[in-house]
């Protein structure tokens, strides 16, 4: 059996599924469309599942950075109010502190947890 056989063999067998391939996909447009389309969805550097899970990321970070400039926000309100009102600052000293007046006594409660 010569090389010549076996190539016959292939070619017979490969031209019977050919022919079963609709005539649309078998042209050259659609095939380097269709190979050009999975390369950049599947296998660049910059594919499409890739960037979903950083669109996904950005959608986070853009929460984050929403949450924390809320938190500025308040923080800053509230820094402005204990550096200009006295009433302010005791409340906060004797919160946070527990600072009291000479004539005070202070008594801290703890609650346990079960």
């Amino acid at each position: 059996m010569s090389g010549a056989f076996y190539y016959f063999c292939f070619m017979n067998f490969f031209k019977r599924y050919y022919e079963q391939i609709p005539a649309f996909l078998k042209n050259k447009y659609v095939l380097v469309g269709s190979i050009i389309f999975l390369w950049v969805a599947f296998f660049d550097s910059h594919n499409l599942v890739k960037q979903s899970k950083l669109k996904g990321e950005i959608e986070d970070l853009e929460e984050k950075r929403n949450f924390y400039k809320t938190e500025i926000k308040k923080d800053s309100i509230a820094l402005h109010e204990l550096n200009t009102n006295p009433k302010t600052q005791e409340k906060f000293a004797r919160e946070k502190y527990f600072m009291k007046k000479d004539n005070e006594d202070v008594i801290v409660i703890l609650e346990e947890d079960e």
